[in-house]
């Protein structure tokens, strides 16, 4: 019979960050990709994030952690528990502290502003904190930019992230499956971010196959 508690129901938790960079696509995408691959999803949203998904998509998702996690729920058809939300300063948050963080953490999309803090050790937030957290405990962190151009900063940022250990990966589709919609696009980098966990699915086939 199956545990009551959510990491022993599910696959390893996996952190996923919305942040206020255009895609927002991308990072509610992934959190269904995770939830159909049966793993529990700890999930953050900026306040400018929230502005975005209500620019870019039909969504209006609550901000109260409570009323997001059951939006999210229902949205992704995800069982009860398999979806955390936290809030922008919930420092008790499992994700908040070495002891309690998740197996992996992805910033998606992941704007500038966050990279810099993230790059810097900021921590101003628990975003910024959470992913302190995953570099500090050697952890995988990808984060998935999605700006252009990109200034000297940006790309010094990514560099010095780069070397810390985190996996950068801008949102940049590619064209050779031949997409046939904007969701294509957008499984195609989910699709990538994905095989850098380690987690099957069906989104797409690998290169060769």
């Amino acid at each position: 019979m199956a545990a009551e508690h959510g990491s022993e129901r599910f696959g390893a938790p996996v952190t996923v960050a919305l942040t206020g960079a255009s895609g927002a696509q991308y990072g509610l995408r992934l959190i269904e990709a995770l939830v159909a691959a049966e793993r529990e999803v700890w999930v953050m949203i900026s306040k400018a994030a929230h502005l975005v998904i209500a620019t870019e998509t039909d969504s209006d998702l609550p901000a109260r952690p409570e009323r997001l996690a059951e939006a999210l729920t229902e949205r992704t058809g995800a069982a009860p528990g398999q979806i955390r939300c936290f809030g922008r300063e919930d420092w008790m948050a499992p994700v908040a502290s070495g002891s309690g963080a998740s197996s992996a953490m992805v910033i998606c999309p992941c704007s500038t502003g966050t990279l810099s803090a993230v790059a810097c050790g900021a921590s101003n937030n628990l975003i910024e904190r959470a992913a302190d957290v995953a570099l500090k405990e050697r952890r995988q962190l990808i984060l998935v930019p999605r700006e252009t151009p990109l200034s000297a900063i940006h790309l010094e940022h990514m560099l010095n992230l780069t070397r810390l250990g985190a996996v950068v990966m801008p949102a940049a589709p590619g064209f050779y499956h031949r997409p046939a919609s904007v969701e294509d696009l957008v499984d195609f980098i989910v699709a990538r971010i994905l095989n850098q966990l380690g987690i099957a699915h069906r989104l797409m086939p690998r290169w060769g196959e």
